[in-house]
């Protein structure tokens, strides 16, 4: 087998994470397709609430789903003109008073791969006693989760279904995690993404058969790098959040990964360089955003040492200025939102994970075979909450 860019050979231990990398443009057209086909019942659903203006929208979801959240919320906030928040499920239930303090109308958005995390259903359940008035967006891959069937025949619930494939079967969330984000963007954002999935599809099919890019990303992984740092402005905060946590779990914990904004990484984490750290800048599309993302790149080119420091922009198919070795390019999406952007970009992270974890000698499809962490979470204890 080989991997996604068709130039790394690995075992069966990488088959099912290799094939969820290599099948995400394909499942976003099925995605794109779903949210068309579901159209009516979802303008149904959601334009009464979204003309309210005193609604709440909250993003919610555990761990990888948690950041699809984060990636979200600003180009949602923006293009819904209303409060938009991104809350963990995992703060929510841990403080469901602090974060569901004002009892406003709220359109609860949760996101879960499997629907079957104790908090999932949890944040739902709690949201319900909390709150005189919540209406449910429930976006899984997996029909048969708890949150698809409790939320089935709800008549403040919606459930809208990924493509089969996208339930991963590996142990990291590769394509669920795109799947469900543009799933999300396509319903609440509405005409404003017509065509954007065909767009993400192509860039990202042009990055997978490119033999150089595996090049490029072997030669990154190929340093031995002891630590990542993955930095973002904006929604590609939350990219970055994300491509740490893939490095992480890929290699069982053993590269340390470190994920911050280009501004806020001065302000601490930069204490986290060192000889052996490798850092990945994600660059705005947006002209006033991407100046401080070419600063903190510049900074660091100056400070490590030379190849240490990537970064991830998009590019017109015309070229791009200072594009080579270090320069990591997405073609055809000059233009387009970056909310947009980070679920191509996402696929280097995944890549850069991948090969890290194989270089590691580990198996990226159950990095945890001993069971420490588990692929659905396991040992959480639920609490009552007492009005």
């Amino acid at each position: 087998m080989t991997t996604p860019s068709g130039t790394l050979p690995v075992d069966d231990g990488a088959a099912d994470t290799v094939r969820e990398i290599a099948q995400q443009p394909a499942l976003w057209r099925e995605v794109d397709r779903i949210v068309a086909a579901s159209r009516e019942s979802l303008d149904a659903f959601l334009r009464p609430l979204l003309a309210r203006g005193d609604l709440r929208v909250v993003l919610t979801g555990a761990g990888t789903s948690a950041f699809a959240g984060q990636v979200l919320q600003p180009a949602l906030a923006r293009r819904l003109g209303r409060r938009v928040d991104a809350i963990a499920t995992t703060d929510l239930v841990a403080d469901p008073r602090g974060h569901l303090a004002q009892d406003v109308p709220t359109l609860l958005v949760s996101f879960a791969r499997s629907g079957d995390s104790p908090e999932s259903v949890a944040a739902t359940t709690l949201a319900e006693q909390l709150l005189s008035e919540v209406h449910h967006l429930v976006i899984t891959c997996n029909e048969q989760g708890r949150l698809a069937r409790d939320h089935a025949e709800r008549p403040h619930s919606h459930v809208l279904l990924m493509p089969a494939g996208s339930n991963d079967r590996g142990f990291a969330m590769t394509s669920s995690f795109t799947c469900m984000t543009l799933a999300a963007l396509l319903a609440l954002g509405g005409d404003a993404y017509a065509g954007v999935a065909e767009r993400l599809a192509r860039a990202v099919e042009s990055i997978i058969e490119d033999g150089a890019v595996d090049r490029t990303v072997g030669t990154l992984v190929d340093r031995a790098p002891e630590r990542i740092v993955f930095l973002g402005s904006g929604p590609l905060k939350g990219l970055a959040e994300e491509s740490a946590l893939k490095v992480l779990e890929l290699t069982g914990g053993t590269l340390m990964a470190v994920a911050e904004s280009s501004l806020g990484f001065r302000h601490g984490p930069k204490a986290v360089l060192n000889e052996r750290t490798v850092a990945v800048v994600y660059i705005s599309n947006d002209p006033y955003t991407c100046q401080y993302d070419q600063d903190i790149a510049a900074e660091l080119r100056a400070t490590l040492s030379p190849g240490s420091v990537v970064t991830v922009s998009a590019d017109s198919g015309e070229g791009t200025e200072g594009s080579g070795d270090g320069a990591w390019l997405l073609p055809g999406l000059d233009g387009v939102e970056d909310v947009a952007l980070a679920l191509s970009a996402v696929v280097y992270a995944q890549l850069i994970a991948l090969r890290a974890s194989l270089a590691r000698g580990m198996r990226p499809d159950n990095p945890f075979p001993s069971g420490e962490v588990n692929r659905v979470v396991q040992g959480v204890i639920l609490h009552s909450l007492q009005n």
